[in-house]
């Protein structure tokens, strides 16, 4: 029988540093992040679907989560000022992601390729709507971050909380499952561990 690489691969998830150009007080990994995406991708699906009316599969959402940043194993984190720099920059990185999302999936068995492939190619239109609450999911990761880096006392992150705020409120204008988790869940980050048990969680 035939070795196939692509679960050793996706593995090294927990060597690629994010926010490669921020002083952190605690460095973050793509394996622990792609994690935190994946529970908030998940929730937003329940809460969509239980207060909402909508249909969504939150488990199908959480597993795009996992996989929503593998193709970082093989181009590195890009910075998101990188990224975005221009119009021009950023679609030749679209394709860069697209060739190694591509190359990930060569590393399965064929029999099991078509059926991952929707979770890890960004361009599949099988999953379109659910990419949009894993994106969602991707920028509370982030402002979770800021958040943890400001109770640390680090002012580093003060400009990426700024505009990753923004990005958020726009998306609760058409997302009221993010403005629940915004309203719900968002000010318990950066309390003790003795804060957050202390109350029973009310």
């Amino acid at each position: 029988m035939s070795q196939h690489h692509f679960f050793a691969v996706v593995s090294r998830m927990k060597y690629i540093e994010r926010w490669a150009l921020m002083r952190s007080t605690r460095s973050e990994n793509l394996s622990e992040h792609s994690l935190e995406v994946a529970m908030i991708a998940h929730v937003l699906c329940v809460i969509g679907n239980l207060r909402y009316g909508k249909h969504l599969s939150a488990e199908d959402a959480a597993v795009i989560a996992l996989y929503h940043d593998s193709s970082e194993i093989i181009t590195g984190d890009m910075p998101t000022p990188v990224k975005y720099f221009s119009q021009r920059l950023h679609d030749a990185y679209k394709q860069v992601e697209s060739g190694a999302e591509e190359r990930l999936l060569q590393q399965l068995p064929a029999d099991l390729r078509e059926y991952y492939r929707p979770y890890i190619d960004s361009s599949s239109s099988l999953h379109e709507q659910l990419y949009a609450y894993v994106k969602a999911a991707d920028k509370l990761s982030a402002l979770i971050k800021c958040i943890e880096e400001e109770s640390a006392g680090n002012t580093e992150f003060k400009t990426a909380y700024a505009t990753t705020l923004r990005s958020l409120q726009e998306m609760e204008k058409t997302m009221p499952e993010v403005h629940d988790f915004m309203q719900e869940f968002l000010p318990s980050y950066g309390k003790t561990l003795d804060e957050l048990l202390d109350n029973g969680g009310e």
